[in-house]
C-alpha cells in the first residue's frame, strides 16, 4: 500500500454500501466480547498477560457468516470482531488491578466490592477508552498511515482479506477450544493427571518443573521463543537460585515478612513454594514495579512527541461533511459523553472516587490513551506498557490523595479504583485504535465500529463482575491456582506507599535486578514476571516458545512456513478460549461442590511416579494436537469460500 493517504483505496470503496451494522453482526460480537472477555480474565489471572482475542473472533465470524449463513460480507465479520476484541482489552484492564479489592477484603481491611461497583468502574473506564480515541482516530490512522503499521489491527485485517479469498479456516479456531476443553477436564476437572510435574534433587532447595496446560503452553507458541525464554531465565533465577540462597544462609533465622517459623521449618513444610510465596514474590514485585517505570521512562520522549502530534492532528481536522469511510461519532457527542463520564466517575456513589480523583482520572485517562494508541501502532498491544502507566498511576493518585488526607482503607480504594479505570482506559483505546486500523484497511465505516466498541465495552463490563467473583469464590485471588501477579503488585505498591509497611529489602532486591537486567539488553518485564511467576507455568510457557521455534525453523518453503505458524496461533488462540472457558465451568462446579464428585484423583490411588509419567503423556498429547492442527494441516475443502 502506498505510504501517502491521499492515494490510499481501502478494499471496500467509500461509495459502496455493504452489510456492516447488523443484528448478526451485534449479536455474534457480544457473544465473543463475553467468552473472551471470561477466558482472558482466567487466563491473565493464572499468569499475568493476556493475548489478542481480534484475530480469533475474526475468523470464528467469518466461518459463521460465510460458511453457515451463506452470507459475504467482509465488513459484517469486522463489526463482529471489534465487538468480540472489546472484551478481551476490557478484562485485560480489569484483572490488573481490581482483583486487589477482594484481596483486601480477604484480609478484613474492607467489604468485598459488590457487582454493580466492578460493573462501573470497568463500564466508565472502558467508555473513557473509546471517547478519548474518537478525535485521535484521524490523527494516528488516517495521517499517521504507512508511519504507524499497527501490527495486530494489519494482521486481522489480512485474516479478514484471507477469508474473503478463500483462505482461512474457522474450525482451527474451534479444534483448539474442543481440545483444551477436553484436556482441561481432564486435568482439573476428573483430576486423571496432576496438572503439574516437578523434579527435586536431594540436597538441593531448587526446583524445577513444569505445567501440563493447554493455555499456558499457548501463550508461550503466541509470544514466541524470545519472550518465553526471558520469562523462564526469571523463574530459573528465582526457583534456582535465590530459593536456594535464602534456604541456605537463613535457614535458621527468622525473616520478616514470615514472622512465626525460621526459614528452614518454612521450607520443610512446604518446599521451595513456601519460600517463593513468603520472599520470591516481593522480589518479582520489585522487579515487576522498576521494569514498568523503566519502560514507562524509556517511553516518554515517544509520548511527549506523540500527544503534541495528536493535539496538532485534532486542531487541524477539516469541518468538510466526510464520506462514509471518514465519518465519526459527532464531536459534540463525544465531548458531552465525556464530561458526564467524568462526573459520573466523581458523583456515583458506587464509585469510591473524589472530585480531585475525577481530575487525575480525565488528565491521565486522556494522556495514556493518547500514548497507548500511539504504542500499540508503533510496536503492537503485546509491548503497550500499560502495567508501567498503571504503576505510574498508582504511585502518583496513592500520593496525592495521602497528601490531601485520603489515607486508610478508603484512600486505597480509591487509589485501585483511579489505578483500575485508567488501566482500562489505555487496554481499551489500544484495542480500538487496533480496530479502526483494520476498518480503515478494509473500507469501513468508522462511526459503526465506534458504536460496535461501545456495545463491546458494555457486554464485557456488564460480564466482568460475575467474572471476578466467580473466580474469587472458587479459589481466591493470590491463590496456587489464580495467583494474580499484576494485582498483587498493584496491591503491594498502594499499601507501600500508604502504610509504609512492605518488605522493602526484598523489594528493592527486585528492583536492582531489573536495572542489571536492561544494563545487559534483556526486556525486564518478561524477565520480572518470570521471577514473580512460579517456574512450573514459565516452563509450560516455554515449552509453547520452543514449539514455535521448530515451526519458525522449519526447512519448507516461506509460504509453509507461515501457513503452518498461522495455523498454529489460531489454534492456540482457541485453545486458550476452551481452557479459559471450562476454567469458568469448573469454578461453578467448585462453588455449588460438585468438583469433588468428579474428582477422581484419591479413587485412583496411583504412585506418584505412575501420575507423572501420565501428565507428561497428557502433555505431550497437547503439543500433539497443536502440530496436527498446524504442521499436519492439510488445506483441503474446508477453507472459507
Amino acid at each position: 500500500m502506498d505510504n501517502k493517504n491521499t492515494e490510499f483505496k481501502p478494499y471496500i470503496p467509500a461509495g459502496k454500501i455493504t452489510p456492516e451494522f447488523t443484528i448478526t453482526s451485534i449479536i455474534m460480537g457480544i457473544l465473543l466480547a463475553i467468552i473472551f472477555g471470561a477466558a482472558n480474565a482466567y487466563l491473565g489471572l493464572r499468569v499475568g498477560m493476556t493475548v489478542s482475542a481480534s484475530i480469533p473472533a475474526a475468523v470464528i465470524a467469518m466461518g459463521v457468516i460465510r460458511v453457515i449463513m451463506r452470507k459475504n460480507s467482509i465488513l459484517e465479520s469486522n463489526i463482529v470482531q471489534t465487538i468480540g476484541s472489546a472484551g478481551e482489552s476490557l478484562a485485560a484492564g480489569a484483572i490488573f488491578t481490581l482483583p486487589t479489592l477482594f484481596l483486601w477484603a480477604s484480609e478484613g481491611l474492607m467489604d468485598k466490592p459488590n457487582l454493580l461497583e466492578i460493573t462501573l468502574i470497568a463500564l466508565l473506564g472502558g467508555l473513557l477508552g473509546v471517547f478519548f480515541m474518537v478525535p485521535l482516530r484521524n490523527a494516528l490512522i488516517v495521517k499517521e498511515h504507512g508511519v504507524l503499521p499497527y501490527p495486530e489491527g494489519t494482521a486481522c485485517a489480512e485474516v479478514l482479506l484471507a477469508g474473503e479469498k478463500g483462505g482461512a479456516n474457522a474450525s482451527t479456531v474451534f479444534a483448539g477450544m474442543g481440545f483444551a476443553a477436553a484436556f482441561k477436564f481432564i486435568i482439573d476437572g476428573i483430576k486423571a493427571v496432576p496438572g503439574e510435574v516437578s523434579l527435586k534433587i536431594k540436597g538441593f532447595s531448587g526446583e524445577i518443573g513444569t505445567q501440563i496446560y493447554p493455555a499456558v503452553m499457548s501463550v508461550g507458541y503466541i509470544c514466541g521463543p524470545r519472550i518465553s525464554s526471558y520469562m523462564f531465565a526469571g523463574g530459573v533465577l528465582s526457583w534456582l537460585v535465590l530459593i536456594p540462597l535464602i534456604v541456605l544462609f537463613g535457614g535458621s533465622i527468622v525473616m520478616y515478612p514470615e514472622a512465626t517459623k525460621t526459614i528452614g521449618e518454612l521450607f520443610e513444610a512446604g518446599g521451595a513454594s513456601a519460600i517463593w510465596s513468603s520472599y520470591i514474590r516481593y522480589i518479582g514485585a520489585g522487579a515487576l514495579a522498576a521494569g514498568g517505570i523503566i519502560s514507562l521512562i524509556k517511553s516518554l520522549p515517544l509520548i511527549i512527541r506523540t500527544f503534541g502530534g495528536a493535539l496538532k492532528g485534532m486542531a487541524s481536522s477539516t469541518t468538510i461533511a466526510p464520506e462514509r469511510t471518514s465519518k465519526d461519532l459527532n464531536m459534540k457527542f463525544v465531548i458531552v459523553a465525556i464530561a458526564t463520564l467524568t462526573l459520573a466517575v466523581w458523583l456515583v456513589p458506587a464509585v469510591p472516587v473524589s472530585f480531585l480523583g475525577a481530575i487525575i482520572v480525565v488528565v491521565f485517562g486522556f494522556f495514556f490513551a493518547t500514548v497507548s494508541s500511539r504504542m500499540v501502532g508503533l510496536v503492537g498491544s503485546s509491548n503497550n506498557p500499560v502495567s508501567g502507566m498503571a504503576i505510574a498511576t498508582l504511585l502518583i493518585a496513592t500520593l496525592i490523595l495521602k497528601f490531601t488526607g485520603s489515607d486508610g482503607a478508603a484512600g486505597m480504594k480509591a487509589a485501585i479504583a483511579i489505578g483500575s479505570i485508567i488501566c482500562i482506559v489505555a487496554a481499551i483505546s489500544g484495542d480500538t485504535s487496533q480496530d479502526l486500523k483494520t476498518g480503515y484497511l478494509l473500507g469501513a465505516t468508522p462511526k459503526k465500529q465506534q458504536i460496535g466498541e461501545i456495545i463491546g465495552v458494555c457486554a464485557a463490563a456488564l460480564a466482568i463482575g460475575g467474572t471476578l467473583y466467580l473466580l474469587d469464590s472458587a479459589w481466591g485471588f493470590g491463590s496456587q491456582e489464580l495467583a494474580a501477579p499484576q494485582a498483587t503488585l498493584m496491591k503491594m505498591i498502594v499499601e507501600g506507599v500508604m502504610n509504609a509497611e512492605l518488605p522493602w529489602n526484598l523489594v528493592f532486591i527486585g528492583a536492582a535486578i531489573a536495572v542489571v537486567v536492561e544494563i545487559i539488553g534483556i526486556p525486564v518485564l518478561p524477565f520480572a514476571i518470570g521471577i514473580y511467576l512460579p517456574v512450573h507455568l514459565n516452563a509450560c510457557i516455554m515449552v509453547g516458545g520452543l514449539v514455535r521455534l521448530v515451526f519458525d525453523k522449519m526447512k519448507c518453503s516461506e509460504d509453509k512456513r507461515k501457513k503452518a505458524t498461522e495455523n498454529g496461533i489460531l489454534f492456540c488462540s482457541g485453545m486458550i478460549a476452551g481452557e479459559g472457558l471450562v476454567g469458568i465451568l469448573l469454578a461453578i462446579f467448585a462453588i455449588f461442590g460438585l468438583d469433588k464428585f468428579i474428582d477422581l484423583s484419591g479413587k485412583l490411588g496411583l504412585p506418584p511416579v505412575v501420575s507423572s509419567i501420565g501428565s507428561i503423556i497428557v502433555f505431550g498429547l497437547i503439543i500433539l494436537s497443536l502440530l496436527k492442527f498446524s504442521i499436519w494441516k492439510k488445506n483441503k475443502k474446508d477453507d472459507i469460500k
